[in-house]
């Protein structure tokens, strides 16, 4: 299996494509990361990739697995990705019916 790309490495390739150097590059990284940080509590969405979305859990019984003791786990807010249908097709295959 190959190893993801690093920054450095997803920065090089987009200035490469894009013929930009490689420090706008980074800026345009940077700058649609804090985009998403800002915008996610409102859901976020590349398009072609993705969303963020901000999702509600309800509290709810669990185990502890050392003891086996009930435990109550609170409510909480927690951030989620949700793939694009373009994104699963490209990476996964059409399953057949």
């Amino acid at each position: 299996m190959a190893k993801a790309l690093t920054k450095t490495q997803i920065i090089a390739k987009l200035a490469d494509q894009n013929d930009m150097t490689k420090k706008q590059a980074k800026e345009f990284l940077e700058s649609l990361a804090a985009l998403a940080y800002k915008g996610a509590k409102d859901g976020f969405t590349i398009p072609g990739i993705g969303k963020l979305v901000k999702v509600r859990r309800k509290a709810r019984m669990g185990r502890n697995p050392a003891t086996g003791e009930s435990i109550k786990i609170p409510a909480k807010t927690v951030l989620k990705f949700r793939i694009a249908k373009a994104a699963k097709d490209a990476v996964l295959p059409a399953k057949k019916k």
